[in-house]
């Protein structure tokens, strides 16, 4: 299953419909939000295009395809327009890892979760694939508030491969997290 991972939308339709343009053009089974949908946070500048209730028509629109966990800027509200469920974390099972999926303000590479061999969150606009005490951390970055001078991204996880991408598509980070054997 290749999933597509993408956070920190903040209501911008213009990056939600990239968003959607990278579902076919990666080929994606499965899009994952990390959270921080439709607001975009009173530390956070009004982002391009801002239209929330256009980016909830977009993702209403193909919610069979979603999984999403809330972010620190997800209410109530935001739930009542979205045809689909909003997680407060995702935990799955993907070749023989176990994955953790959600917002990174609570949980994150500084506060890593039990049982868990690969986190994958948001929250802080920056992506990355790091290892910290043994869990492989990765944050897609923000596909439309980068911060820290990182560009617009999003991320790939395909069987054992875990990338993050410019919205070109160009790599910045990967990593393949299936362990190497030996035939003796």
């Amino acid at each position: 299953m290749r999933i597509l991972i993408a956070s920190d939308i903040h209501g911008s339709i213009k990056y939600a419909r990239r968003v959607a343009e990278l579902m076919e053009i990666e080929k994606a089974d499965r899009l994952l939000l990390l959270g921080d949908l439709y607001y975009h946070g009173p530390r956070n500048p009004l982002p391009e295009e801002y239209d929330p209730k256009e980016v909830a028509n977009l993702f209403n629109s193909i919610k069979d395809k979603l999984m999403v966990v809330k972010g620190n800027c997800d209410a109530e509200v935001d739930e009542m327009i979205s045809d689909f469920n909003f997680e407060a974390e995702i935990r799955m099972k993907i070749g023989n890892k176990r994955f953790f999926f959600t917002h990174g303000h609570h949980i994150n590479k500084d506060k890593l979760p039990e049982d868990t061999d690969v986190l994958v969150y948001g929250h802080f606009h920056t992506g990355f694939i790091e290892e910290v005490d043994g869990i492989i951390c990765m944050n897609p970055g923000s596909t439309t508030l980068p911060k820290n001078d990182t560009p617009h991204s999003y991320g790939i996880i395909d069987d054992g491969l875990l990338q993050v991408k410019k919205l070109n598509g160009y790599v910045i980070f990967q990593k393949n997290i299936e362990r190497a054997y030996s035939l003796y």
